[in-house]
């Protein structure tokens, strides 16, 4: 009797982790003088194998985040390490039970991250990588000035203890808050983190091209530590955001409990929800003080398809 609830167990589980689906993120910095070229061939082997997601290329590299089958994810991997320059690409994969992408998209870009700052060029000089299970040590040392290199709304659920939030509203803006905030002379270790350790290849070349000495970065971002550090041992406080339908990850990589606002794109808890200025679709307490009677006027009209959409498909 056992060994027969064993099968069933061991069957129920194959057939469990065959209904889940791979979500796989990477990115690398090498020049890629011919990547416009590259956007077709990647673009119809990914359609094949049924993959959605967003995928960059750019001079300066690739970027990219997919989601499918296990087998077809491992194809596409593969598929793109054929080419000598991409045969070291790393990637992190995490499950989900629906796809988090809409559709597939592959696009052309100036820059894989973009910081618009010609002497941040990580195919020349990047900080010094730091794995996570020597990351809590970094960061506790109390001459690291720990730097979060995302944007406000991102830091909002979740960062590191004593992490220093810019406050930037894009990427952009992080050569300004350097500029504003941080001397080389003052500040000599400077630790950076970010979601999955690409915008921090920028941040770390910038400043060193600044004169900066010691700049340290998590290497595979936020997404490998909660991966790999257990829970008990871990300085992470909330959740991470993620840029797809999952909306956040906890440790583990486990899907988080937070939504995204389809008005602002915002990430809005529960508690967000129990707002009087949260109304589904069309505004949260994030974005209801700006929000036009124009947008709103569109918001209702697609919170009213989505609703008659989801209606015609039950």
């Amino acid at each position: 009797m056992e060994e027969y609830s064993w099968k069933i167990d061991q069957r129920f589980i194959s057939h469990f982790s065959a209904m889940l689906l791979t979500v796989a993120s990477f990115y690398k910095f090498v020049r890629l003088d011919n990547y416009a070229e590259k956007r077709e061939p990647i673009l119809t082997f990914c359609r094949s194998h049924g993959i959605r997601g967003t995928i960059l290329l750019a001079e300066e590299g690739i970027n990219g985040t997919i989601a499918g089958s296990a087998e077809a994810i491992h194809s596409v991997l593969a598929f793109l390490k054929s080419d000598p320059r991409l045969a070291d690409l790393e990637h992190k994969e995490s499950l989900a039970d629906e796809l988090p992408f809409e559709r597939l998209k592959v696009k052309l870009k100036k820059e894989i991250v973009t910081l618009g700052r010609p002497e941040a060029d990580p195919n020349q000089q990047v900080g010094i990588y730091v794995s996570p299970q020597e990351w809590n040590q970094m960061i506790s040392d109390p001459e690291v000035v720990l730097i979060d290199t995302r944007n406000d709304y991102e830091v909002s659920i979740g960062t590191f203890h004593k992490a220093i939030n810019p406050k930037t509203k894009s990427f952009r803006e992080f050569p300004d808050y350097v500029q504003q905030h941080l001397d080389p002379a003052k500040h000599k270790k400077i630790a950076m983190f970010c979601t999955g350790g690409i915008r921090c290849e920028k941040a770390s070349s910038y400043m060193k091209s600044q004169g900066f000495q010691e700049v340290y970065q998590l290497k595979g971002g936020i997404l490998k530590y909660l991966e790999e550090v257990p829970v008990e041992e871990s300085l992470w406080q909330g959740e991470c955001f993620v840029f797809d339908e999952r909306i956040s990850v906890q440790h583990g990589l486990e899907p988080g409990s937070y939504e995204m606002c389809r008005s602002c794109g915002h990430p809005i808890s529960e508690a967000d929800k129990a707002s009087y200025d949260y109304e589904e679709g069309i505004s949260c307490p994030y974005c209801f003080d700006t929000l036009t009677p124009e947008k709103r006027t569109r918001q209702q009209e697609r919170q009213r398809q989505l609703e008659y959409a989801k209606k015609r498909n039950k």
